[in-house]
C-alpha cells in the first residue's frame, strides 16, 4: 500500500510528465495541419505549385515516418523524458526557421526539423502512459492523449485563420517555436520516465501483481521481437490507409477542396476542417473507453473504418451538400477516422509490455508514411487533371482523381483491420 505522501507524488508526477508531454504533443498536432489553412499563403509567399505545396507539407511526414521505429527504440532505452526535451528544442528550431525562411528550400528544411523534433512526443506520451497508469486503462488514455493533441488540430483550422486576420502565418510560427523551446525545458526539469525513478513502486505492484518483467538483452533484439510478430502488422497498414488520408485531406487539401469545388471561403472551408478534426478528436476517447468496456478491440476499429469509407463517397462524386449536412459528414468522417486509434494498443498487447514503445512506433509508421506519400501525390494529380484543360483554377473534375486516390488508400485501411488480431483488451503476448 501506498502512504498518502506517496499517493500524492505518484498522481503529481504522473499528471506533470502527462501535462508536458502533452502540451508538446498539441503542437506536434498544430504543425501537421496548419499547412491546410496557410496553403494560399505560402502559395504567395514562395510562388509555389501544387505538388510543391504538397511536398513542402509532406517534409514534416518524411522524417515523422522515418523516424518512428528509431523513436520507439530510443523511448524503450533512453526513455521518453530526455528525447522529448531534445525534440523540442530541435523542433522550437525548425519552426523558428520555417516562420522566418525567405525561400522554398530553407521552409522545407525548417518543416523538416519541425518534423523531426516533433516525431518523438507521441510515442513517449504512450510509453509514460504505460508507465504512469493502469494496464487496463490504456486504450482510454490512448484516447485521452488523442483527443488532446487534436487540439491542435483544432487550433490550427478556425482559431488559425482567425488570428491570420491580425498578424501573419510567420510571426504564428515564430511564436509556436518559442514555446517548443520553453517545453523542452520544462520536459528536462520535471518529468520522469516512470515511478521507479521517483522512488515508487509500478502500478502493477501497488495492485499486487508481478511487475512486467525488464527486456534482457540488446535494443535490437526487441525490435527483431517486434517485427516478426505476424500480429504486429496489420495495424500498420490500417494507420497506412485511414489515418493517412486523414492526415492528407484534413492536413492541406480539404481547404483548397472546399475553396475550389464548394465556393467556400477559408473561413466556412476551415469551420468544415474543425468539424473533421473535432470528430476525430472526441471519436478517439470515446472509441477508446467503449473498447475497454466492450472488451473488444477488432469488430470496433472494422465498424469506424467503414463508417469513414462511406463518407468519402460524395466528396468524391461532388454531391451538392447543405451546409447542415456538409458540417455532419465532416463530423461523422472525423468519427469513423478515430477507430485506427486502437491498432496502438492492439501493437502494445500482442508485444511484450517492455517493447511497448517499439510496438506502437512501428504501427504508428504506417500514418505518416501514408501522409507522405498522399500530400504530394495527390497535388500532383490534381496539377495534371488542370494542365490537361488548362483552367485558371482547379475544379471538381481536377480533384476526382486526387480524391478516388484517398478513397483507395482508405479501402485497403478497411481491409487491413479484418486482419488484425483481436486482444480482448488484454496481453496476448507472454512476457
Amino acid at each position: 500500500m501506498l502512504t498518502h505522501a506517496q499517493a500524492s507524488q505518484l498522481y503529481r508526477l504522473r499528471w506533470t510528465a502527462f501535462a508536458i508531454v502533452g502540451l508538446a504533443y498539441i503542437l506536434s498536432f498544430f504543425h501537421r495541419f496548419a499547412p491546410a489553412v496557410i496553403a494560399g499563403d505560402l502559395q504567395a509567399a514562395f510562388s509555389a505549385s501544387g505538388a510543391q505545396l504538397g511536398g513542402l507539407a509532406a517534409t514534416y511526414f518524411y522524417i515523422y515516418t522515418l523516424m518512428q521505429i528509431p523513436t520507439g527504440v530510443l523511448a524503450d532505452t533512453l526513455g521518453p523524458r530526455r528525447i522529448v526535451t531534445i525534440g523540442g528544442v530541435i523542433a522550437g528550431a525548425g519552426a523558428l526557421l520555417f516562420g522566418l525562411a525567405d525561400t522554398l528550400t530553407l521552409a522545407s528544411v525548417g518543416r523538416l526539423l519541425v518534423g523531426l523534433g516533433v516525431s518523438v512526443t507521441f510515442i513517449s506520451l504512450l510509453k509514460l502512459n504505460a508507465a504512469w497508469f493502469h494496464d487496463r486503462h490504456f486504450a482510454t488514455l490512448t484516447g485521452l492523449t488523442i483527443l488532446l493533441g487534436n487540439v491542435g488540430s483544432l487550433l490550427a483550422a478556425s482559431p488559425l485563420a482567425w488570428v491570420l486576420a491580425y498578424v501573419s502565418w510567420r510571426t504564428v510560427f515564430v511564436a509556436v517555436g518559442g514555446l517548443s523551446l520553453l517545453l523542452a525545458g520544462l520536459a528536462g526539469l520535471l518529468v520522469r520516465n516512470h515511478p521507479g525513478e521517483a522512488g515508487l513502486p509500478s502500478l502493477r505492484e501497488i495492485d499486487g501483481k508481478t511487475a512486467h518483467p525488464p527486456h534482457q538483452g540488446h535494443w535490437y533484439d526487441g525490435l527483431l521481437i517486434v517485427v516478426r510478430n505476424r500480429a504486429t502488422w496489420p495495424g500498420l497498414w490500417v494507420n497506412f490507409g485511414v489515418s493517412g488520408t486523414l492526415f492528407a485531406f484534413g492536413g492541406l487539401w480539404a481547404v483548397p477542396f472546399l475553396r475550389d469545388v464548394y465556393g467556400m471561403d477559408r473561413s466556412a472551408a476551415t469551420g468544415h476542417t474543425t468539424l473533421l478534426l473535432a470528430g476525430f478528436a472526441l471519436g478517439a476517447f470515446f472509441i477508446g473507453t467503449l473498447s475497454d468496456k466492450l472488451g473488444r478491440r477488432k469488430p470496433v476499429i472494422i465498424g469506424a473504418a467503414l463508417a469513414y469509407c462511406l463518407c468519402w463517397l460524395p466528396l468524391l462524386l461532388g454531391w451538392a451538400l447543405p451546409g447542415g449536412l456538409s458540417h455532419a459528414l465532416f463530423f461523422v468522417m472525423g468519427l469513423g477516422a478515430s477507430g485506427f486509434t486502437l491498432t496502438w494498443s492492439c501493437a502494445k498487447e500482442v508485444n511484450p509490455h517492455a517493447l511497448s514503445g517499439m510496438a506502437t512506433s512501428v504501427v504508428n509508421t504506417g500514418a505518416f508514411l501514408g501522409t507522405g506519400i498522399l500530400q504530394p501525390l495527390v497535388g500532383w494529380a490534381i496539377d495534371q487533371a488542370q494542365r490537361s484543360h488548362g483552367g485558371a483554377a482547379p475544379v471538381l473534375a481536377d480533384y476526382q482523381t486526387g480524391m478516388g486516390i484517398m478513397l483507395g488508400f482508405a479501402l485497403a485501411g478497411l481491409g487491413a483491420a479484418f486482419f488484425v488480431r483481436e486482444t480482448y483488451c488484454r496481453y496476448v503476448a507472454a512476457d
